[in-house]
Parts: structure tokens; C-alpha cells; sequence
């Protein structure tokens, strides 16, 4: 029986790294993309060698970390880094299957020319197919400080936990969320509807904006949604197929104990349908017969997958509750939710919780200290839908959120920002 060789691993490197040879063969189709808002300081981690760490890329499906990966490679060489001294390596090819680490960098240091002891990058896709990629990468970084890595790969929930509980101190994690509605607008070149006077924000057509911002409920948040013609006509099949379902039924729930990835699948499908809502674990449990520690699992997996994000409660003076009964749970990405149940009009009845996740959704990426506020006390009651709380826990900005404008009309629509 015939095995895969050593040069076949080696051809496959030197059909990925073509620049080692023609340093403008970047593929045209990555060259034209535009460059995600994000890369930027993603690139200054990348350059950074004054702390000896690895980069793990991670965010969820589709949002264009291969793509980032190749800008990054195009941005090196424009640097001055000679094309040689970076390699990327997509480890999810057969050809690389069950190759340590460390003998790909070697393969790739010697397929490239590159002299031992010389600086390099080394960047490698799709690395949760590299079997104990975590230790192997940790130990990497301590023996070779001369080469930077950057890791990265479609399993968010299982690159999360993995990095989290054994990259500590040699990995830093860099979160590629999906599409701002900014981004959203960039990239089509419509940036322009919303500029910037005197610290105020102003829009010249308040219609066109509109129109826009439900373009991006419907379609936003992936850039291949933008200029695809059969993905934007047939977003359900491209969202739920390619992303949701690949995301419960592959990425390794069972890092999680989750056997049941139907009932997972259920639960996912209430909490799309029923985003930036309060939700009660004990009426959540009861209706879907789903034990209150599996349901805990179920949706640390759903968080940690960037599916999902868990808002816990505060009351009118911005403290936590000591036994919180209710949370929101809000779709990382609103169109998540026309993928599922089918695109929203302006005045679907779901419209307000889309436009208020989709609002949530710019943060997505941050590590803000987030929550929502919502008390009764004596005859008052009232809500908030975001609050940033300050390291103080004080409140350090608010905002509600309303497709209407009766919160311009009334001032009783807003009169809870002012008791918080």
C-alpha cells in the first residue's frame, strides 16, 4: 500500500508558498479583497517580538481569517521581510496529516532556503487538525524565539478552550468578529452616508441608511455575503449549512460532554428565535426537558463557538444580582436569524430585537464589561438595554435601543437612562 512521502509534503508547502520563488504571487483574488478593519492591529501583534508568543486567530466561520492570513503574508513582504522568511502552511491538507510541528517548520525552512536562527514567520491554517496542536505549539514558541507563529482554525470552541487552558503566558488570542455595520458600509464603498462634525455623528440620507442597516440584518456580518451573488440569493443554505451547522455538529461538542447534538440544535434554534430577550434557565429548562447542568454546558459550548453571548443583569444602582434568575442571550450576528427563520422587513415583529442585537453585535469583538439593566422598585420599574460598567463596577456609558422614533418623541421612552 502506497503512504504519502516526505516530497509530496514538501511539493505541497512550496505550491502554498509561492512567493518563496515569485514574491508577487499572491493569489489576485486575495490582493483585491479589501483588508478587515481588524488587520491592522492584528499585524502590529504579528510584528511585536518583544514578548515571545504565539497568535491565535479565532472567531466564527466565514468571517475571513485564511483571507486575513494572506494580507498579512502580502503586508510582511511590503515590509521588507524577505519572501522566504514566511511560510504558511493550511494544515488541514491530507498531506500533512499526523506531521509534527516541528518537522513541518523543518520541511518549510528547508524548502524555502531560509538559514536556521533567522527570523521568520511561521503561519499556520486550520490548526486544530494538528493533533495536540496546544502543547506542540507551546513548546515551539520556548524553542524557537527566532519565529513568530500565528495559529489559526474554524473550531472556535475548541481553539478557545485549548488555548485558554494550555497557552497561558505563550499565546495571545486575537478575535476576528463578523462584519461591522461600519465594515458593511466600507466595503461597498457607502461610508460616506454617516460622517463625523464637531464630535457628532450626521447622516445625509437618513433612507438610505435605513435601508442599508436592514441590508445588514438580512446579509450582514460575512464578507462573502457581499459580493456573492448565489450566497446572497440563497442565505439560508449558506448560513445554516456552511456555518451553523458545521459549528454543532463538528467542532467538537463533545470537548463539552454534549452527545446530543439535535437537542443542542433545538436549543440553539429557541435562543436564535428568541435573541436579545430575557430568558429564564428554569422556564428554558422545563420547555425543553433539558437538565439545568446540561443546559449550562450547552451554552458555555454555544458561547464559546461565538454562536451565542450570555448578558447577565444588573438592577437601577449597576450591581449584579446575588441569585439572578434571568439573562438575554443574544445571536453573535443578526443575520443568523433570517438565515434560520427567513429575511425581516422593516416592520416584521421581530425587527426591534434584531436592530438591538445587531447593536450588540458592534461590541461583540470587545472585552467591555457588558450588561442590561432592569429593576422594580416600589411603584418604579425600568430598563436599559446595554451598560458598560468601569473595573469600579460603576456605570460607564448606556444605550437604549428603539427602530422608532418614539425615544425622540417622548421623553418617557428614555427615562430610564437617567434613573440608572
Amino acid at each position: 500500500m502506497r503512504e504519502l512521502s516526505q516530497a509530496q509534503c514538501r511539493q505541497r508547502l512550496r505550491t502554498e508558498n509561492a512567493w518563496w520563488d515569485a514574491p508577487n504571487l499572491i493569489p489576485e483574488n486575495v490582493r483585491q479583497l479589501h483588508r478587515r478593519a481588524y488587520f491592522e492591529p492584528f499585524v502590529g501583534l504579528l510584528e511585536e517580538r518583544r514578548v515571545q508568543r504565539a497568535i491565535v486567530l479565532m472567531g466564527p466561520r466565514r468571517v475571513g481569517k485564511t483571507v486575513m492570513l494572506k494580507h498579512a503574508v502580502q503586508h510582511l513582504m511590503e515590509r521588507g521581510i524577505p519572501p522566504r522568511h514566511i511560510a504558511y502552511l493550511s494544515v488541514d491538507h491530507p498531506v500533512y496529516m499526523h506531521k509534527p510541528l516541528e518537522e513541518l517548520a523543518e520541511y518549510a525552512c528547508q524548502e524555502s532556503g531560509r538559514k536556521k536562527g533567522e527570523p521568520a514567520f511561521l503561519l499556520l491554517d486550520e490548526i486544530q487538525y494538528l493533533k495536540d496542536w496546544e502543547r506542540h505549539l507551546k513548546i515551539f514558541v520556548d524553542d524557537h524565539p527566532e519565529i513568530k507563529c500565528v495559529a489559526s482554525g474554524s473550531a472556535a470552541a475548541a481553539l478557545r478552550r485549548q488555548s485558554m487552558e494550555s497557552g497561558a503566558g505563550r499565546f495571545t488570542d486575537f478575535l476576528l468578529p463578523p462584519l461591522t455595520f461600519h465594515e458593511h458600509l466600507e466595503l461597498q464603498g457607502l461610508q460616506g452616508i454617516v460622517t463625523q462634525r464637531n464630535d457628532a455623528w450626521h447622516c445625509g440620507d437618513l433612507p438610505e441608511l435605513n435601508a442599508r442597516f436592514l441590508e445588514y440584518l438580512n446579509l450582514g456580518g460575512y464578507p462573502e455575503a457581499l459580493f456573492s451573488e448565489p450566497v446572497r440569493q440563497d442565505m439560508g443554505r449558506y448560513l445554516q449549512h456552511d456555518i451553523i451547522d458545521k459549528v454543532l455538529l463538528r467542532d467538537l461538542p463533545s470537548l463539552y460532554g454534549i452527545q446530543d447534538v439535535q437537542e443542542l440544535n433545538h436549543l440553539f434554534t429557541v435562543l436564535a428565535l428568541n435573541t436579545a430577550q430575557e430568558i429564564s434557565p428554569a422556564t428554558l429548562s422545563g420547555q425543553s426537558g433539558i437538565t439545568a447542568p446540561t443546559l449550562r454546558r450547552y451554552l458555555q459550548f454555544l458561547e464559546a463557538a461565538f454562536l451565542i453571548k450570555v448578558v447577565h443583569r444588573i438592577d437601577h444602582n449597576a450591581r449584579r444580582l446575588k441569585r439572578p434568575r434571568e439573562f438575554k442571550v443574544y445571536l453573535t450576528n443578526a443575520s443568523m436569524h433570517a438565515a434560520l427563520f427567513g429575511p425581516v422587513a422593516a416592520d416584521d415583529q421581530h425587527i426591534g430585537s434584531l436592530v438591538e442585537t445587531a447593536v450588540f453585535a458592534q461590541w461583540f469583538h470587545s472585552r467591555l464589561n457588558l450588561h442590561y439593566a432592569r429593576w422594580k422598585s416600589g411603584r418604579k420599574s425600568g430598563e436599559v438595554d446595554i451598560v458598560r460598567l468601569d473595573r469600579q463596577q460603576q456605570p460607564k456609558w448606556c444605550v437604549e435601543v428603539k427602530w422608532s422614533d418614539s425615544a425622540i418623541d417622548s421623553w418617557d421612552k428614555r427615562r430610564s437612562l437617567q434613573t440608572l
